[in-house]
């Protein structure tokens, strides 16, 4: 009998990116999030190994996905893009770290 191996996947499973750098190397990272800044996509990727990991380093790509659902990832090139997507994922972490800290707040006033 086959299985449908998608049911064993656990929703809190990591997913992952490789990504291949300029000089040629390939990077493994996490996908933090996709996220919306201005009229387009973004997404969020956190190295898994190496020095940028160590340092919390989080890499910003533009995000789309071809007509078959396959993910594109596209450098921002402009530095006033770069600047909005930036604030927008920061505004995405502080409003994380809120509601982590007031769900933290009702579990002690229980």
């Amino acid at each position: 009998m086959a299985e449908d191996f998608n049911n064993n996947i656990e929703e809190e499973e990591e997913m992952t990116v490789t990504l291949t750098l300029d000089d040629g190397s390939e990077l493994e990272c996490v996908v933090l999030t996709i996220f919306p800044a201005g009229e387009r996509d973004y997404i969020a990727l956190l190295p898994m190994e190496g020095e940028e990991a160590e340092e919390g380093e989080v890499y910003l790509y533009r995000y789309t996905e071809t007509e078959d659902g396959a993910p594109n990832l596209e450098n921002i090139e402009d530095d006033d893009e770069y600047e909005i997507v930036a604030d927008a994922f920061d505004e995405l972490l502080d409003e994380q770290e809120y509601d982590e800290i007031v769900g933290e707040d009702e579990l002690e006033d229980e």
